[in-house]
């Protein structure tokens, strides 16, 4: 009897300490390229740390937000601040998140459809741009910075402007809003597309190889479309995000956007190494 309870007694103790020591679990989600994939390769010495690591693929902008406010998510990374900005805009202040880890930035590119160049754009021609608030606005300053179109005046990373906003548009262009995850898709059917480097990595494209017009790695832009892993409010000190942060801004990670291929000229550290 007494080597039954013995037995039963180690058996409680080995089921408390495995529970004790079981992994802290992380769910992120994230968009796929890059996002995804750096997740991924952090992912084992995250998982060294002391937690479980999922990662849940997002292919729309307008879904990650609403599941991390939620509790679908514990972070999301795929968002730059504006995009954060307007979301928290829109939501009560329970509701608001936080951006907690600048990770990367990923230059905006406008790339050819039926036609080959800027120059080759006729009258009437068609751009196909993003829809989303903040997307739209930069990526109607990457048409003004090209000179195919003008702005209000003062216009910058901080405004809200659309195709209704242009004032000047000499070659009478045809701007079409669209969902960023499909704009890729448009290509045979646009003279041009205004894509965002994950959108154009997703699709086989490179901004530094195949864009025709790219935002300058050392503008305005890069500081302010940086991407962020983003939280909720109640964790913005908590242990796993300081343990995530020292994981994805290590030199290893600085050096793996850096040195790969695929990211060439497309995704450019946010943090200093």
């Amino acid at each position: 009897m007494k080597k039954l309870l013995s037995i039963s007694l180690a058996l409680v103790l080995v089921v408390s300490c495995a529970s004790a020591f079981a992994a802290q679990q992380v769910v992120i989600g994230a968009t796929p390229s890059p996002h995804q994939e750096i997740l991924e390769f952090i992912e084992a010495d995250f998982e060294a740390l002391g937690y479980e690591l999922e990662i849940i693929t997002f292919t729309e902008y307008p879904l990650p937000n609403p599941a991390l406010a939620n509790g679908e998510l514990d972070a999301n990374y795929f968002q730059h601040l504006p995009y954060l900005d307007s979301y928290n805009e829109t939501v009560d202040d329970a509701e608001k998140l936080v951006a907690a880890i600048g990770v990367h930035y990923e230059p905006y590119g406008i790339y050819a459809g039926r036609v080959s160049s800027l120059e080759e754009l006729p009258d009437g021609g068609i751009i196909s741009v993003t829809n989303d608030p903040s997307n739209e606005t930069r990526a109607l300053l990457l048409l003004q910075e090209a000179g195919l179109i003008s702005l209000p005046e003062g216009t910058d990373t901080s405004s809200s402007v659309t195709v209704l906003d242009i004032v000047d548009n000499p070659k009478n262009l045809d701007i079409r809003e669209m969902d960023a995850n499909v704009i890729p898709s448009t290509l045979e059917d646009v003279d041009l597309a205004v894509i965002n480097g994950n959108f154009a990595l997703d699709a086989g494209l490179s901004p530094a190889r195949d864009a025709i017009f790219l935002e300058a790695a050392d503008s305005e832009a890069g500081l302010i479309y940086t991407n962020y892993v983003v939280i909720r409010q109640d964790d913005v000190d908590s242990q796993w995000v300081a343990d995530l942060r020292s994981i994805i801004c290590s030199e290893k990670v600085y050096n793996y956007i850096l040195e790969n291929e695929a990211y060439a000229g497309a995704v450019i550290p946010a943090f200093a190494y």
